[in-house]
């Protein structure tokens, strides 16, 4: 790849918007690293548009739009970027998502200059997480209209999972099949199926994490015929005695996040003990996964924001730091996941 940018791009750029993302991304293996971190600044490059809250939701759409168009291919969309880089930079306080959206004919021109399989591959997983995005702007109300909306059933959380993490752990693992070959361990359909799973539990972790944050800009993630079995309305969730009257709620998708985190061990250990930096890249988030769900079951004020259940600092340098000396070991790891998972399991039935 010749473009000069390049190096500022998948450099400084990459580290300043992808925050914890980077530590996963920056022991790559070189081959993944770049067509993954293109990936990563043009899906957080359209996830910055669709968050843009003092922009109207519908225009949001338009501009969201027109950004998956231009990743695939489309010529007569430059008026439109023009006009992202205006609207939507000038609206950004931190300075690497501006510096982000004004990078993106930088960021289509690393594309172009890719392989055709590794273009492809970029071009469908942006296309498909910006569906996850296209559904929230089209679901949810505009964050200040003091409406709350919930998902309509367990299927739409499913599908909405899927298309905004789901899919990430799909082309991950499709990536890895094309750039490291004889890597993964098992049939391709299986660590397809456990790569989805994968990204499925953080997803699953994520909302139960920032569900208080979300509600209070109108999107329940929580489907409604759960909280009507469980007597709730949406806006009830906002009441302080929310988080004990839902804590049996969130259990069920802890539980159902766990039967996804198993899948994403057996991921882990597919990698082969010598891929060091892989299977590092895998543990890493299973492992802070975890942790989280464990703060998780712990935090009786679960629906309150400033209470949100996310790991200190320390701490994640602390699973980095041991992690790394158990990786090579398969017994090792699989101990580490199973005594988080038992602790949480515990907490559960307590």
């Amino acid at each position: 790849m010749s473009n000069p940018n390049r190096a500022f791009l998948l450099g400084p750029l990459l580290k300043g918007v992808s925050r914890s993302f980077y530590l996963t991304l920056s022991i790559l293996p070189v081959g993944m690293r770049d067509p993954v971190g293109l990936a990563y600044l043009l899906a957080r490059a359209a996830d910055t548009i669709a968050d843009t809250s003092l922009i109207p939701p519908e225009q949001r759409l338009d501009l969201l739009l027109s950004l998956r168009a231009r990743v695939n291919g489309a010529a007569d969309e430059d008026a439109q970027m023009q006009r992202m880089a205006v609207e939507v930079a000038s609206q950004q306080t931190q300075s690497d998502e501006r510096v982000l959206l004004e990078s993106l004919e930088s960021a289509l021109a690393v594309l172009s200059q890719m392989s055709k399989p590794d273009q492809l591959a970029v071009q469908g997983i942006v296309s498909t997480l910006t569906e996850g995005m296209e559904f929230d702007l089209r679901t949810f109300p505009d964050e200040q209209s003091g409406q709350i909306i919930a998902l309509r059933d367990w299927g739409e959380l499913d599908r909405y999972t899927y298309l905004v993490a789901g899919c990430v752990g799909e082309f991950w693992t499709r990536m890895t099949y094309a750039h490291l070959p004889g890597t993964l361990k098992g049939d391709p359909e299986t660590m397809l199926r456990r790569g989805v799973c994968f990204g499925k539990a953080l997803q699953m972790t994520n909302i139960l994490r920032d569900c208080g944050k979300d509600l209070r800009i109108g999107r329940c993630y929580l489907p409604a015929p759960m909280l009507e079995r469980i007597g709730i309305a949406p806006e009830a969730l906002l009441l302080p005695d929310a988080s004990a009257r839902a804590r049996g709620l969130m259990f069920q998708l802890v539980r159902e996040a766990l039967d996804h985190f198993r899948e994403a061990v057996d991921y882990t250990l597919a990698i082969p003990a010598f891929s060091l930096r892989l299977r590092l890249a895998c543990l890493w988030p299973v492992l802070i996964g975890l942790e989280t769900l464990l703060l998780l079951v712990r935090n009786d004020a679960w629906l309150e924001p400033e209470k949100v259940s996310k790991i200190q600092r320390s701490k994640v340098y602390r699973i980095l730091s041991y992690s790394t000396l158990i990786s090579p070991s398969n017994a090792l790891v699989r101990s580490s996941a199973v005594r988080l998972m038992s602790q949480i399991e515990a907490d559960l039935k307590g």
